[in-house]
């Protein structure tokens, strides 16, 4: 790779950026450097949405060949721009005539302080160029999850989300754009370097495992969704970071007769997208992870690399048996899920191997019922208190194998084993989830903290066994019977 600038478009034409710090965020770029003082600094972690911005991505199948996401600027480092579009609140605008967006939040009086407003605009932006009819009540409040507003109410902004349809359509001029950044994607690989810290985006699987194992001690960076807070809350210098978002092979999902693999580049919104698709299971959890902004920017390769002991992707996943693909240089290995963490934040990675992609087993391995479920204190954009994962394979009525996974019970995402016990080898039945529910005890030793007491999390634990019980005894009992009636 050659040293060059970062590029990327930006009010019509390709910036060309030198002498940035590697973690200087967008956000600080927008507003101290480029005075694009429409976009906003709230909490400066992704949560409350003042900061949202839309970046535009070459995507052949997306209409015009770019795919436009909304994401936080406040966390995304501003090499990790390089190759994309940026759009800010002030794009949207023609001369003196408001975008049907803006108008809309104007006529359905959704703004107040208006401090806030440039993100929810720019939230429901991404949304209105996305969707070519009116949004549901629903389907806006997903757009809106990672959107605060302290004094409006939301009523008038969802009212806007449906007005701005109604209003003759102004539609983003794509072809420009993608040519800007079909140009700069001719250009070499980024390699960029201020002062002592050096940001490298290699494009290939190769050139990726090449430089981590030149260089073990980088900073692996992928959405930046934590990273990013490392940085402005704990103010830690990350003096070398190879980003992950610029390689194609890790942003591909492949679905075969036996198993899902996601790559580990793969956002998290087109991550839950296809489990869903294989699970309608995962629905409640891909709609209650984080918000859509963060999903949009994080991938399911770094929730999993992450360890976190409450990383909501992985007990349904451990629940499914899941698998990781790892690779060290030319090498790769697989193994379970579960396997992968030893500890508080500790993983069975070695010195420059990195997480390749994840296999989610389909077909025959599938269980005969699935779910996973997320708790905690509000519905959108909160840390989970127990999150859980369960899944069940049967045979005429009789549990022949089980797997039951929890984040936030202990250290890691951890199977129950216990419990796991308990369940196979017996009749699907309430008496069983009973005795599963009471083994729970003997797998977890959960602590108190900002989040749940332990007590609560012991009680919420075997509530979710209960209600797993539940939703699905009923179609069980179905089956079982109508084998009665055959035989």
């Amino acid at each position: 790779m050659s040293a060059r600038p970062i590029h990327f478009y930006f009010r019509g034409e390709v910036r060309q950026i030198s002498g940035a710090p590697t973690t200087r965020s967008v956000l600080q770029w927008l507003r101290e450097d480029a005075h694009a003082t429409g976009t906003k600094e709230g909490c400066a972690e992704g949560d409350c949405g003042a900061c949202t911005v839309v970046l535009g991505e070459r995507d052949d199948a997306a209409p015009g060949g770019l795919r436009l996401s909304a994401v936080n600027a406040c966390i995304q480092f501003l090499p990790t721009l390089d190759g994309k579009a940026l759009f800010t609140v002030e794009d949207l605008a023609q001369g003196s005539e408001l975008h049907p967006v803006q108008q809309a939040m104007v006529d359905c009086h959704g703004s107040q302080c208006g401090f806030c407003t440039p993100g929810f605009v720019m939230s429901l932006w991404a949304d209105y160029e996305a969707r070519p009819v009116a949004p549901t009540r629903d389907e806006t409040l997903s757009v809106l999850s990672g959107n605060l507003c302290r004094c409006t109410g939301y009523r008038p902004i969802i009212d806007a989300a449906t007005a701005a349809h109604t209003k003759p359509r102004v539609a983003l001029d794509r072809t420009p754009v993608r040519a800007a950044l079909d140009r700069i994607a001719a250009l070499p690989a980024l390699d960029y370097a201020c002062d002592d810290a050096h940001f490298a985006a290699p494009r290939t699987l190769a050139a990726l495992a090449t430089a981590y194992a030149a260089r073990p001690q980088a900073r692996l960076l992928a959405g930046s969704t934590d990273i990013g807070l490392w940085v402005t809350k704990q103010m830690r210098a990350l003096p070398d970071l190879i980003y992950l978002g610029a390689v194609a092979e890790l942003r591909c999902i492949t679905r075969e007769a036996d198993q899902l693999l996601i790559g580990a580049g793969v956002t998290l919104t087109d991550a839950f997208a296809a489990l869903v698709d294989v699970l309608p299971a995962w629905r409640e959890l891909a709609e209650r992870f984080a918000s859509m902004p963060i999903r949009n920017a994080g991938t399911l390769g770094g929730n999993i690399a992450n360890g976190s002991p409450i990383g909501d992707s992985m007990p349904g996943l451990i629940a499914l048996g899941a698998t990781v693909v790892l690779q060290q240089g030319d090498v790769t290995r697989e193994i379970a899920l579960e396997d992968l963490y030893l500890g508080y934040q500790k993983t069975a990675l070695q010195p420059g191997e990195f997480v390749r992609a994840v296999c989610v087993p389909l077909g025959e391995s599938a269980p005969a019922h699935f779910r996973t479920w997320k708790l905690s204190k509000r519905a959108d954009q909160d840390i989970s208190s127990v999150c859980a994962g369960i899944a069940v394979w049967l045979t005429e009525g009789r549990v022949t194998s089980a797997r039951v996974a929890f984040g936030g019970m202990a250290a890691t995402s951890s199977r129950a084993r216990h419990c796991e016990a308990a369940l196979i080898g017996q009749a699907w039945s309430a008496e069983t989830a009973r005795n599963a529910m009471a083994a729970l005890d003997a797998d977890f030793t959960p602590l108190t903290d900002m989040r749940a007491s332990a007590g609560y999390r012991r009680t919420a634990a075997r509530n979710l066994v209960w209600r797993f019980w539940l939703e699905t005894c009923t179609t069980q009992a179905a089956v079982t019977r109508l084998a009665e009636v055959s035989a």
